[in-house]
């Protein structure tokens, strides 16, 4: 009797044995998920992490005429503003899985943007292109929606005082159906562009940090571009030009979580005074949030790769769950954070 006894006791510690070594093993592999995987297990507010749909990239005129009409930026998940001819900037605005109604005004492509089209596995939706945007439309061969040729993508808004190139708009659903009459993958395997982490980041824990209350952001002698912290929202509020930034549909003053700051240099390239900017390689810049800034570098290796965003210890950068304005600033203007 003792001898069963005995055996059944060893059968028992044996049984416990295995189940806290395969608890150990699954413990250990969990932690070996990549930060991607981790965070599945978090939902995040700015986009849905267990998403494949493909961004919507539409095209925003930043013209005075234009701004005071502007809608539905506080939908889109990034907004990247960059330098175009005559000193004034445009925007591109990514949209995903939304049901935006009104978008715009929606303005023609620079070649630059579809760079970063390319690095988020956007459909490009413009209105009409420069010589040098149509010719890299084609060479990479860019699924895009285009005003000149997809009328049913858009509808002129007739009752704005402005002249008619400012006035083109259009919606998510008005988008989906052109997608599908094209016949475009909707679906992607890219990854998403930004690092989230689903947990609050606080840049004063970080080294080098600097207290971002107020960031100018000067594009020229005629952009500027300038944030100012709520601490009771934790958003920055936007500003261009020293005016309030504001949805004409929402009447909201738009807002951002997250904003990166890109230094490079760009160049005339015709005689209309059309821009380059040299966006393939290494720069510097910042990521502000919280009230902080810290220094990145930013890193790009070709014109259709995604940028990396580092800080000064190599790592790449964790944003917060937010929206993000990724500013695109020439590298001769200076920015001012305090």
């Amino acid at each position: 009797m003792k001898k069963k006894k005995t055996k059944k006791i060893k059968i028992f510690l044996l049984i416990i044995l295995l189940f806290g070594v395969a608890g150990y093993l699954l413990w250990m592999q969990k932690e070996d998920l990549p930060v991607s995987k981790k965070i599945k297990e978090k939902s995040l507010k700015i986009v849905d992490i267990n998403s494949k749909s493909r961004p919507y990239a539409v095209m925003i005129n930043n013209h005075k005429q234009a701004r005071m009409h502007h809608a539905g930026l506080q939908d889109a998940y990034i907004v990247y503003e960059i330098i175009v001819e005559g000193g004034l900037t445009r925007m591109m605005a990514l949209f995903k899985d939304q049901k935006t109604e009104r978008i715009g005004s929606v303005r023609s492509s620079r070649h630059y943007f579809l760079d970063y089209a390319m690095e988020n596995d956007a459909i490009y939706v413009h209105y009409g292109w420069s010589p040098q945007a149509e010719q890299d439309v084609e060479r990479y061969g860019i699924h895009n929606i285009n005003g000149l040729y997809d009328a049913d993508a858009f509808w002129r808004d007739r009752t704005l005082r402005v002249s008619s190139e400012h006035t083109a708009f259009t919606n998510i659903e008005k988008i989906n159906a052109v997608v599908r009459e094209k016949g475009y993958r909707t679906k992607t395997n890219t990854d998403l562009l930004l690092n989230y982490e689903p947990d609050e980041i606080e840049l004063n824990e970080k080294e080098s940090n600097v207290i971002a209350n107020n960031v100018v952001i000067p594009y020229s002698s005629y952009i500027t571009t300038s944030y100012t912290y709520d601490p009771n929202t934790k958003l920055y509020k936007r500003f261009v030009n020293g005016e309030e930034h504001v949805d004409s549909v929402t009447k909201l003053q738009y807002t951002t979580k997250n904003i990166i700051i890109q230094k490079m240099d760009n160049y005339s390239i015709d005689n209309y005074g059309r821009q380059d900017i040299d966006n393939v390689g290494v720069g510097e810049g910042y990521y502000i949030t919280n009230g902080y800034a810290i220094p990145i570098t930013w890193y790009k290796d070709s014109r259709d790769g995604q940028t990396v965003y580092k800080d000064e210890n190599d790592k790449e950068i964790k944003i917060n769950d937010g929206n993000t304005y990724i500013q695109i600033q020439p590298l001769k203007q200076e920015t001012t954070i305090n």
